[in-house]
């Protein structure tokens, strides 16, 4: 019997290999599109300038649209296990 020699290197720190993954880059982006449909939502429906604006109401659509964008890149669809 013949074994080949395993090569085994070092993956880099768990955080680095995170960042870099596609996954994470996706999400990132699609969560950032999300939250700025949420604010041109709000900005659009409620029809007020900016300074007029509640901050309650701007977080809650702006955080709706991130979770939005998070859920799209990260449902089980979406990776194909559905």
């Amino acid at each position: 019997m013949e074994f080949k020699q395993l090569e085994i290197t070092s993956e880099g720190n768990w955080l680095k290999r995170i960042f870099n993954s596609k996954q994470f880059r996706k999400s990132v982006i699609y969560i950032l599109i999300g939250a700025v449909l949420g604010f041109a939502f709000t900005y659009i429906a409620v029809g007020m300038q900016i300074n007029n604006m509640h901050s309650k109401d701007l977080i809650t659509n702006v955080f709706f649209g991130a979770f939005f964008g998070f859920f799209i890149t990260n449902s089980p669809c979406a990776r194909n296990k559905c």
